[in-house]
Formats: structure tokens, C-alpha cells, sequence
């Protein structure tokens, strides 16, 4: 009985080691925001309108998991750039903002998911209680997540006019 416990127990340790031993697999790659595909909106030197909805439509994937999405809109009446710019668009001349647009929304993407569509509806209000706001220049940025923190943005200069 006494040899049947040791071997018992030598077997578990063995076991133990083996499994223990198992290296977890390191997800050390970023995400990726696929601005290629044909319906993918918007794109850089695209143009919205106030007071008008837009559908965002791209197509973001990472090598394990997704894990939320981040939309900004901001004024670029000043010119400045983001490193995630590769098409350069007609820019109106320098300005001050008076009633510039701003926006900042947070989005989860169901657990589990590699591979996912955006196909999000913004809805871009004509005016705030400050009057309507400043057409011109914008920076339309995404930032994507993985699960375990690693992050891609992108950048797109897009025009905001009233009809």
C-alpha cells in the first residue's frame, strides 16, 4: 500500500511538472484598423454633414482578441497632424474655433471576438446650445484594443459642413 501512495504521489508531481512547465502563449501583436475594404467609411478627404447621421463601416481584427473601440472628432482649424495620417486633403485656411465640434465615445466588441465590422451609426447634432458649429477641417480618429491592452489608432482628416 505504502508503494502505491509514493507512486501515486511521484506520478502527480510528474504531472505537475509537466503541465506546470507549459508556457502560456504571449499575445504581443497589435490589432488592426482595415481601412481598405470598399464600403469602409469614412476615409481620409471624406465629408459629413451636421445635423445628418453617418454610418462608420471598417473592419478591425487582432491575433486573439478584440477588446473596444474608441471614436473621437476633433477640429483641426489649427493644422496639426497625427502620425496615423497617410493621405494628405485640401485644407481650408488656418482658423480660430468659435463652436467646434467635439466628440468622444467609448464602444465594446463581444468577448470572444478576432474578427469584427464596424457598423456604427453617429448621430451629428446641427448645433449645441452655443449656436451651430464651426465647419472646416476635423481629425476623425479610431483607437482599437486588444484584450490584453495592446492598441492601434488611425487617424483620417475629414471635412464637417452644414447644408
Amino acid at each position: 500500500m505504502r508503494n502505491l501512495i509514493i507512486l501515486s504521489l511521484l506520478f502527480t508531481i510528474f504531472l505537475t511538472g509537466i503541465y506546470g512547465c507549459q508556457k502560456e502563449e504571449i499575445d504581443d501583436q497589435k490589432p488592426i484598423i482595415d481601412l481598405t475594404d470598399e464600403d469602409t467609411f469614412p476615409l481620409s478627404c471624406d465629408t459629413v454633414y451636421f445635423g445628418e447621421p453617418f454610418t462608420i463601416q471598417m473592419s478591425i481584427s487582432d491575433n486573439k482578441e478584440l477588446g473596444s473601440f474608441n471614436i473621437s472628432i476633433h477640429h483641426n482649424f489649427d493644422h496639426h497632424s497625427h502620425s496615423t495620417e497617410v493621405t494628405t486633403c485640401d485644407l481650408w485656411p488656418v482658423k480660430s474655433p468659435v463652436n467646434p465640434f467635439v466628440l468622444i465615445q467609448d464602444y465594446s466588441i463581444p468577448s470572444g471576438t478576432a474578427l469584427y465590422q464596424i457598423y456604427q451609426i453617429l448621430e451629428i447634432p446641427l448645433s449645441n446650445e452655443n449656436g451651430i458649429f464651426d465647419e472646416g477641417d476635423y481629425h476623425f480618429f479610431i483607437s482599437l484594443t486588444d484584450k490584453e491592452g495592446w492598441s492601434t489608432q488611425k487617424g483620417l482628416s475629414i471635412k464637417m459642413l452644414q447644408r
